[in-house]
């Protein structure tokens, strides 16, 4: 199923097969047990995100707001590699909601039960992404979150959905700057099958 949330936006839910989740999940737990694993950003000001993260490809630093080969915000580890599979996976679903689109670097964000992300732009990748639309695909695992989208200004009316596990939302072209965010996580709703806690929400960008 497709639904169009605004110009540019996407909602696929259900898009990944239980198969697909866990394999995501498999691949998470091996890059957290690696020497680059999630860690807690912190931002501008010196607080700490509630959310654990890992970025594949690039690194966004919490501190500068900008991408860079190594984590000089936090260890000064180079960010893993962004796996093949993966890519191809962001660039299928991109194209069923209308984008041609590779990524090169994917910001994932381990939510726990405690854990919001308040409204934001994704607005540091490259001048030329920005300008040419390219999206962001977002992908959903685990614990249901409940997701806000916004418009151009904070100030703007605001929809809210229940990403679930499995779910895809998309947002490129003259979305592709709306605000964005997550006010809270739904604990114990995650598929049994999954062996993990939290939320793992991923996003694939062009740099």
């Amino acid at each position: 199923m497709k639904i169009d949330v605004a110009p540019g936006a996407v909602y696929l839910p259900d898009r990944l097969s239980l198969e697909q989740q866990g394999a995501i999940v498999s691949e998470c737990l091996r890059l957290d047990a690696g020497p680059a694993g999630f860690y807690t950003p912190v931002v501008r000001g010196g607080h700490p995100m509630s959310v654990r993260m890992l970025c594949l490809g690039r690194h966004w630093n919490a501190r500068t707001y900008s991408y860079e080969v190594s984590r000089s915000d936090f260890d000064g580890r180079p960010a893993p590699p962004l796996p093949a599979a993966w890519i191809a996976l962001a660039s299928e679903i991109a194209a069923d909601a209308g984008f041609d689109f590779t990524p090169d670097l994917c910001i994932v964000n381990w939510y726990a039960a405690a854990s919001r992300m308040g409204l934001h732009q994704d607005k540091d990748e490259s001048r030329a992404s920005i300008d040419a639309g390219a999206p962001v695909v977002s992908l959903s695992i685990g614990d249901t979150g409940r997701f806000l989208f916004g418009g151009l200004r904070r100030k703007d009316q605001v929809q809210s959905l229940l990403l679930r596990s499995g779910d895809a939302f998309i947002f490129g072209g003259p979305a592709r700057l709306r605000y964005h965010g997550v006010s809270k996580i739904l604990p114990g709703t995650s598929p049994a099958t999954l062996a993990f806690e939290g939320r793992l929400n991923l996003t694939f960008r062009m740099y």
